[in-house]
């Protein structure tokens, strides 16, 4: 089942790739609990289906980093890109596109979270495998306030400028 408007998104683990080591995170891989991410926070989340691909790295992570402090500025705490791509890659491409800081690059290797989400992408018959499929979201302490679902192939409604409308 999908996850829709006014749910609760599932607990699971994300990895995120950390550059500087800090108190609480070792630099490199470390997993996180998506409901204690959430807690108490407004979370601006889009999805892709692979990092380094190219809608992903020409239009969609570039248009949430352009619109960053415009987010921040409607009272988003974070900002998150979802993608079924090991830590490894998710910080690689995070550095690559110079998000780190802005946007938190949250990688979800197994499908997992995406799954209970709802929100798959069966791309097994192009050798890519299951992906997620291409969203945006808005969440308030953990609830689904907004959710943008893009048709196969589609980039047209889980835009930067199209979330930024959508906060209040």
């Amino acid at each position: 089942m999908t996850i829709k408007v006014g749910d609760r998104v599932p607990d699971g683990t994300l990895a995120e790739f950390i550059e500087t080591a800090t108190d609480t995170c070792a630099v490199g891989p470390n997993s996180f609990q998506v409901a204690d991410l959430a807690k108490g926070k407004k979370i601006a989340l889009f999805a892709v289906p692979g990092a380094f691909t190219p809608t992903c790295s020409a239009k969609h992570l570039p248009g949430y980093l352009q619109l960053h402090d415009e987010l921040k500025a409607k009272g988003v705490d974070e900002i998150w890109c979802i993608a079924v791509n090991d830590p490894f890659v998710m910080g690689a491409w995070g550095r690559d596109q110079g998000a780190n800081g802005r946007v938190r690059m949250l990688a979800d290797g197994s499908a997992n979270w995406t799954r209970d989400m709802g929100l798959e992408l069966d791309l097994n018959a192009r050798g890519m495998g299951i992906r997620s499929q291409r969203y945006s979201a808005v969440l308030d302490d953990g609830v689904v306030t907004h959710l943008n679902i893009e048709e196969g192939g589609q980039f047209q409604v889980s835009d930067a400028q199209t979330l930024l409308d959508q906060v209040s």
